[in-house]
């Protein structure tokens, strides 16, 4: 590592400690040539794979734009920011953990659907309604019978969760 104040290449780690849970190593070095002391910082370096869309084109993964999703169909449920954060860090783990350098989008999507499931049915069934694209009402009843069939749950309490929410002010 180059010091900061003069630019020798030779310096000396004179303290080493783990922070940030465990995640970084914070490294006191002194430079052989000056004496001066600075800190520096080492983390893993996680790169996330690139995204392939269905018309072939590749995109950088994009947390933002995977976040946006999830509000969008965890949009006036009861689920917490705390929540959506460690459904995230398990979709990027997850994604990491594959190993590989590209994904397909149908991948990603399916890792959102495991996540939304879990935090909640009604989000779930958006979510599906519009990454499946749905086409009729009957589509939807399908989905939700599996659902319900999975969770042990009576599809009529869960259709009737989905018909409880309110759409945003400004929607029909």
């Amino acid at each position: 590592m180059h010091c900061p104040f003069c630019g020798e290449a030779d310096t000396k780690v004179i303290d080493s400690r783990l922070v940030a849970e465990g995640d970084q190593v914070r490294r006191r070095r002194e430079c052989l040539s000056c004496r001066e002391r600075f800190t520096t910082f080492e983390s893993a370096e996680l790169v996330m794979p690139r995204v392939v869309k269905q018309d072939g084109t590749r995109q950088p993964f994009d947390e933002e734009k995977l976040r946006s999703g999830l509000m969008k169909a965890l949009e006036k449920r009861p689920v917490s920011i705390e929540e959506i954060e460690a459904s995230l860090n398990r979709i990027k783990f997850r994604l990491r953990a594959t190993g590989e350098r590209e994904i397909k989008s149908m991948y990603l999507g399916e890792e959102v659907m495991i996540e939304l499931r879990q935090l909640d049915k009604v989000a779930y069934v958006r979510f599906a309604s519009v990454y499946r694209s749905f086409q009729d009402i009957n589509e939807f009843k399908e989905e939700i019978e599996r659902l319900s069939a999975s969770s042990g749950e009576d599809p009529v309490d869960v259709a009737k969760a989905l018909t409880d929410t309110k759409p945003p002010k400004g929607r029909a």
